[in-house]
């Protein structure tokens, strides 16, 4: 299997990316609420965890990724993160 072959099966190929990404100059609510509809797109998809796994693994700066945001991937990597976010499912 390819090494990104993964990606085809995510639920987010058929949704509008700017849902994942925050607009320049979004901030408190809008921001949150933006990130949680995106995130719920990502914890109903088959390959969260790789889409996760990969993020952490390149420190993808922006985004949501694998049902994370951009702050939840820097205290996982920092080790700050909840044990309750680290792992869904």
């Amino acid at each position: 299997m390819d090494l990104w072959e993964w990606q085809y099966q995510g639920s987010c190929r058929d949704v509008d990316d700017t849902l994942f990404f925050h607009p320049e100059g979004e901030r408190g609510a809008a921001r949150r609420r933006r990130a949680e509809a995106a995130k719920a797109i990502c914890h109903g998809c088959p390959v969260m965890m790789q889409c996760r796994e990969q993020s952490l693994a390149v420190r993808e700066p922006y985004g949501v990724w694998g049902g994370l945001s951009e702050d939840e991937r820097a205290a996982a990597l920092a080790g700050t993160m909840p044990t309750k976010t680290r792992r869904v499912g």
